[in-house]
Parts: structure tokens; sequence; C-alpha cells
């Protein structure tokens, strides 16, 4: 927003429809798809890859941080929500180190959610704190906001679409300009929202 990239409702939708294409469906969700399927199998060296392969597609100290805290969260949650699957939760890497797709298997396959919910899910869930952000910073009205998140409904299920499909050697998170943003918002003398 800073850098005039989002400004209004229709600006606020390209760029939430660009990162859910380039980004989301393109690594974040396939990863999750992954995890989850180890999880599943009780493969603890696929949950170690696709964990430490996560982690190393984050190109912003802001990224990893994020990444982190939500997983923290989550894995913390996830050891109270469920005590008696202990299965996934034995798989999971050491809490410090714990992306939130990998929480986020973890407690799909612990509470037992199916796997397409579970995508669909996340996937929403991010679309919604993306414009909850744009309504509360453009900003935009309530009514925009709803607008907005409403007119996602076919990107999120194309999102979904590539991220059961795409094969491994295509995925992807080569968003420069993206990572770039990510860097200067790390230094940015007010930020309005803990990243």
């Amino acid at each position: 927003m800073q850098a005039g990239v989002v400004h209004d409702e229709a600006t606020a939708r390209d760029w939430i429809i660009c990162m859910l294409e380039e980004v989301v469906a393109r690594l974040e969700a396939p990863v999750t798809v992954r995890l989850m399927a180890a999880f599943t199998a009780h493969d603890a060296e696929q949950v170690r890859y696709w964990n430490e392969m996560f982690l190393a597609s984050r190109d912003s100290a802001e990224f990893r941080a994020e990444t982190l805290q939500m997983g923290y969260s989550l894995g913390k949650l996830l050891q109270e929500l469920a005590p008696d699957n202990p299965a996934p939760i034995e798989l999971l890497p050491p809490l410090a180190e714990l992306p939130y797709p990998t929480a986020l298997a973890a407690a799909t396959v612990a509470l037992q959610v199916p796997t397409e919910d579970a995508l669909l899910g996340m996937l929403f869930s991010w679309a919604e704190n993306q414009v909850l952000a744009c309504v509360k910073s453009v900003p935009l009205g309530q009514v925009a906001g709803q607008r907005l998140l409403l007119s996602l409904r076919s990107p999120i299920e194309a999102a979904a679409q590539t991220a059961r499909t795409i094969a491994d050697e295509d995925l992807s998170n080569w968003t420069p300009g993206l990572s770039l943003l990510s860097m200067q918002h790390e230094v940015q003398y007010s930020r309005l929202y803990r990243s």
C-alpha cells in the first residue's frame, strides 16, 4: 500500500489474485497438500523434507518469522486439541522450526479433516486475511470488502485445483517484486500489523 501498488478495491483484488495464483497456489498450498499426505502415511522423512523445503523458500526474515510464529501457535494448540491422536504430533519437527503449512497439515490429519476441506479452508482463510488488511488499511469499506471476498470464489477454487495437481518440479514462489516489498516492510517505520 505504501508503494502505491494497492490503493482501491480493483487494485486490491488484482494484488490478492496475483499472490494467490503465483505464490499460494504454486508453493504454499501444494506443500501443505504434500505434508498432509506425509502425515497421513506416517512418513517422517517426507514431513522433514517438505518442512525444510518450505522454510528454505521464505526469502525474507519477515516471511520466515511469520510462518514460524503461526506454526508454533498452531502446533501448541494442536497438542491441546488432539491429545488422543499423537501420531501426527510425534512427526512434528521441534516447535521452534515449525512453519505454518507443517502445523496445518498435522492438525488436518490429527483432527481428521478431509484434505479437500482443509485445502479450501486454508485458501479461504488466506484470502480473508488479505481482504481484511485491505479493508482496514486502504481503506475499503465493509461492503467493498465483502464484495471483494465474494469475487474470490473462482480464483480460490482454481488455486485449490493447481495445488492438488502441480508437479514437484513446477513448484515455485518466484515473485521478486513481493520479496523486495517484504524486505522494505521489515524496516518500515510504522507497521499496522505484525506480519
